[in-house]
């Protein structure tokens, strides 16, 4: 649960300060569980709820930023990511911005949509979008910039 927290925190310790009252909820609402799917599906799910109102707590100092649905554009192009490691695209997920992070998050990783995110976070879907493909462009090219460093380290 701790890995879950730490995509969407700043750092280790924000992380284990998500997870932490995220375990609380999980013993209040033990008798909760159903049984219908899995125990730990249901963790993951009060994990991120907590994460994302940890955020949602301090919207005030969150950087979103509103933008007409004219300024989103979705980022076209791909690119091979299979030579990064898990701690470096952790690592480079948690130095985006908080509003960023967040949305990066809970489109690509959880799932939820444009408009989901816009009601959760009490956005626009066009900022929930252009903050999607923002994040993507400094992840990107965040990734690039690794990759060529250790292109340049190994036979430079």
């Amino acid at each position: 649960m701790l890995g879950v927290c730490m995509r969407y925190a700043k750092d280790q310790f924000e992380a284990e300060d998500m997870m932490q009252t995220g375990f609380v909820k999980v013993f209040r609402k033990l008798h909760d569980f159903r049984s219908e799917g899995s125990f730990e599906g249901w963790m993951h799910r009060i994990m991120v709820h907590t994460s994302i109102e940890f955020y949602r707590k301090s919207l005030r100092t969150l950087n979103v930023v509103k933008v007409s649905e004219t300024t989103y554009q979705e980022a076209v192009t791909e690119f091979d990511m299979s030579s990064i490691n898990v701690k470096d695209l952790l690592r480079l997920i948690q130095n985006l911005s908080d509003g960023y992070r967040l949305v990066f998050n809970m489109y690509a990783i959880e799932g939820y949509s444009h408009k989901e995110i816009g009601e959760q976070l009490g956005i626009t879907e066009s900022a929930s979008k252009s903050q999607l493909s923002r994040a993507r462009a400094i992840l990107k090219s965040q990734v690039l910039k690794l990759e060529g460093y250790k292109h340049e380290n190994k036979f430079g």
